[in-house]
């Protein structure tokens, strides 16, 4: 009987064998967050130079139940039954070719193209070779899994759009949330003097985080505490007291101001130009590279993510109702698989 020669040292692994189907969560048209449910769908295959993850952990972020109730990127929704999810932590089970630099066996996170390919609510993923990186070095994959979309948004947001430094005055509201928590870190990071709003609950910890000021918007008006800020990173915007248009007063003459949730301050632009501060919406964009920075900063310690709760794949319906109820610390994880 002939013998296989073993595979030489530093050669690529072999890749695993895939079901042709797969456990997902999904929904068969907008609706609210029972429309969520679990079932088996066929496998994706990766072309070109797309990767094949098999998922062990998804993170769960607004933009998601935005899209199931009919908002956020529903509208570019091609076809139902849709697998939701953007963010997710696995093992690489396809690579594009025998040198790339990610083959199989690799643990990595990052982002799915969600909606232009199934999500990350699912046993699998097809996912573009450029929005992933290797995963941080000390973190599990329910841990690495909450990073990619709310560190990324927030790096675009303090680094690439803010360009944090030493002494700037920056603003941020809803400090203790998925993005806003990492905003609050980066900024301190890279110098700047961080102002957060949040519940006083979140206070001592956004302190510990690197916040100088913390502002209970249940009790203070942050209008009443600061004035002439450099930067005010606007994650809620008029969607809860005006928070938005209040912040323009607190801005210095020619500063800047960042609203990201999408709907959440329709006359923005004309409102900032009014106030005769610069203005900018934002948008996340899915960079391995800058994943890979931040794997390194999460690795030496340097920032942290934090999970508020872990839920079961089928129990994703749960875990939406958990984020609109909009009291969550950090973000909310769903366990796919096994590690």
């Amino acid at each position: 009987m002939a013998v296989r020669p073993p595979r030489p040292a530093g050669a690529p692994a072999e890749a695993p064998s895939v079901p042709d189907t797969m456990r997902a969560v999904v929904f068969d048209e907008p609706g609210d967050a029972d429309s969520l449910h679990l079932t088996e769908v066929a496998t994706p295959a990766p072309v070109m130079s797309e990767l094949l993850v098999r998922v062990v952990a998804a993170g769960v972020n607004p933009i998601d139940a935005k899209t199931r109730s009919g908002r956020g990127v529903s509208s570019a929704i091609a076809s139902y039954p849709a697998v939701l999810g953007f963010d997710f932590s696995g093992i690489v089970v396809r690579a594009p070719f025998e040198t790339h630099p990610l083959q199989p066996g690799t643990p990595v996170y990052g982002i799915a193209a969600f909606p232009r390919t199934p999500g990350s609510y699912a046993e699998y993923a097809v996912v573009s070779s450029l929005s992933v990186a290797k995963m941080p070095t000390g973190l599990s994959h329910v841990e690495a899994a909450g990073v990619p979309l709310a560190a990324l948004t927030a790096w675009g947001l303090i680094v690439e759009t803010a360009h944090a430094h030493e002494g700037q005055r920056i603003l941020i509201h809803a400090g203790s949330g998925g993005v806003g928590h990492f905003a609050v870190q980066f900024a301190s990071y890279f110098g700047a003097h961080v102002t957060a709003t949040a519940s006083g609950r979140n206070a001592a910890w956004l302190r510990e985080l690197g916040a100088s000021v913390v502002i209970d918007h249940t009790t203070t008006k942050f209008e009443d505490v600061v004035a002439d800020v450099d930067v005010v990173i606007d994650l809620v915007g008029n969607t809860l007291d005006a928070t938005g248009s209040r912040s323009l007063g607190v801005l210095r003459r020619g500063g800047l101001i960042v609203n990201v949730p999408t709907g959440s301050w329709p006359t923005f632009e004309e409102d900032a130009s009014a106030a005769d501060v610069r203005a900018s919406t934002y948008k996340v964009i899915p960079d391995g590279g800058a994943l890979a920075t931040i794997a390194r900063l999460l690795a030496s310690g340097s920032v942290q993510v934090y999970i508020d709760r872990v839920f079961d794949l089928g129990d994703a319906a749960e875990a939406h109702r958990e984020i609109e109820d909009g009291h969550t610390r950090g973000k909310i994880v769903l366990r796919v698989s096994d590690d």
